[in-house]
């Protein structure tokens, strides 16, 4: 009985430390907060979703194209050669954007134009959409995520808008009994239905990943948590999902963490397939079932983008495989094949793109990144030509900023935006890491998938700068002498901890 007590006095020892541990990193991370001048991230977002009306007053005006960005949303006009653009993020090695613009763009014309109201969604990344042809056309958004200026705050969406297209108005739906806040989540539209699969929620402090899903109707505009038998896909986000004509849905790699060690989390990228029918036994269900594909699978990679053609074909671009370098430490190979994917017989077959023959012998599929050296290097790989040297605390490369080669079709990338239109693939956006640098694209193809002969560029490639540091450090992290001091009174146990926290951006 005593040693019964004693182990059950040991539980709550370590409940009590555990709650401990979340209120020091809590308290630092608000602490740095209030020395940076940051407003507190409910604050930021409470005054975008504060213009909210009852009525649309949307504006549409000819403007350039969207500037460099990440983990935005893009969809295609269910009926028309067109396409919409929503949020996205911008980093450039000290300070986030997270935009909130909204845009159409023009095939025919190759026009873009802005589409502005007051009653619209908060800006965001991470999020989805997907259109469907009623009433003239709809794009249903769920989700994403709002990043702080230097990302020690993120708040999470929960919340589902429609777009007319016809009448060119924004709704925010409320509709109870929805999938928690999350980003990096997928969603499909089938039979009237959207699905939204997975995701993640990060504070900072701590995460965690999703493989619940849910349904909503789009005929009674409510929710459903989705009743599913057999053994489906594990917690993840970033991964491909996709619906066919016939209501069978296929999820397939994606991303999530996990704890190697102590204060040590590991990107895990995940190769399984599933597909998700009705359940025969119970047609108010549905059942997962593990796949095994065929044909020339690609590499397993997180990033990868994917879009469904009108005839069923599936399309993907891109990505990022990590290589392992030691525990701690990975670097990334980062790619530019386009992959097909026939759901119907679940093979692969990978695409070979007509190239110059300028670029004929180089290999522009896989680019490895590769940590800056103290020494002058000079990195060409037939898609970036990049010179970095000195220290590893430059903060700004304005003199050593990549100078881009000319590249038939789309550089390696990972999170680009894709998107089929009638019978043309389209290629927007991504990120290119080198190093500890992050390279948000602006450029933009389109890749006739009758012909398949040869990538058309409609936005050339062009980089910005990194104004960051080439260390894996970063302000963010540091701690007052302050706080160091105040850590000194506490326990042993917890003097090394970790608190800081890599967002994922899938």
């Amino acid at each position: 009985m005593g040693k019964k007590d004693k182990n059950k006095k040991k539980g709550k020892g370590a409940e009590k430390t555990a709650m401990k541990t979340d209120k020091k990193l809590a308290n630092r991370q608000k602490k740095l907060i209030t020395k940076l001048g940051e407003d507190d991230i409910e604050n930021i977002v409470a005054k975008y979703e504060s213009k909210e009306t009852k009525s649309s007053d949307l504006i549409e005006s000819v403007c350039a194209p969207p500037t460099a960005r990440v983990n935005f949303s893009i969809v295609s006009h269910p009926d028309k050669e067109e396409l919409f653009i929503h949020g996205g993020e911008f980093f450039n090695g000290q300070k986030t954007v997270v935009y909130g613009e909204f845009f159409s763009y023009n095939i025919a014309k190759n026009e873009w134009k802005q589409l502005k109201s007051s009653t619209c969604p908060a800006p965001r990344s991470g999020h989805q959409m997907i259109s469907v042809s009623t009433d003239g056309g709809q794009i249903w958004l769920f989700g994403g995520e709002f990043a702080s200026p230097t990302q020690l705050q993120f708040y999470h969406f929960k919340d589902m808008w429609v777009y007319r297209i016809g009448k060119k108005q924004w709704e925010k739906i409320n509709a109870a009994n929805g999938p928690s806040a999350r980003s990096g989540h997928r969603m499909v539209v089938t039979k009237k239905t959207i699905f939204v699969f997975g995701g993640f929620h990060d504070n900072n402090n701590s995460y965690r990943y999703f493989n619940d899903l849910y349904a909503f109707s789009l005929e009674t505009y409510t929710w459903n948590k989705v009743d599913v038998v057999g053994t489906g896909p594990a917690p993840r986000s970033g991964c491909c999902m996709i619906a066919n004509s016939d209501g069978k849905i296929l999820i397939w790699g994606g991303y999530s963490k996990a704890s190697v060690k102590k204060e040590i989390d590991r990107g895990v990228t995940h190769a399984d397939m599933f597909s998700l029918t009705f359940d025969k036994s119970n047609t108010k269900s549905y059942k997962w079932t593990n796949i095994k594909p065929g044909g020339k699978k690609p590499p397993p990679r997180s990033g990868m983008s994917a879009a469904v053609a009108a005839n069923g074909k599936v399309y993907t671009f891109g990505g990022v495989m990590d290589t392992e370098e030691d525990e701690e430490d990975v670097r990334g190979m980062f790619s530019n094949e386009v992959h097909t994917l026939d759901p119907a017989s679940h093979t692969w077959r990978k695409l070979d793109i007509s190239l110059k023959k300028a670029h004929k012998k180089q290999d522009t599929e896989m680019l490895e990144t590769k940590p800056a050296e103290e020494k002058t290097l000079v990195f060409d790989d037939g898609v970036f030509t990049m010179s970095v040297g000195g220290s590893s605390k430059i903060t700004s490369d304005t003199r050593n900023k990549p100078e881009l080669t000319e590249l038939p079709g789309p550089s390696p990338r990972m999170n680009a935006g894709i998107v089929v239109c009638k019978s043309t693939l389209f290629i927007y956006g991504g990120l290119y890491e080198y190093g500890s640098r992050q390279y948000t694209l602006s450029d933009f193809y389109s890749l006739d998938l009758h012909k398949l002969d040869q990538w058309k560029t409609l936005i050339a490639n062009s980089l910005t700068e990194w104004l960051g540091s080439d260390s894996e450090d970063s302000s963010s992290n540091e701690e007052t002498d302050d706080d160091d001091e105040e850590d000194s009174d506490d326990d042993d146990s917890d003097s090394n901890e970790d608190d800081s926290s890599e967002m994922d951006t899938e």
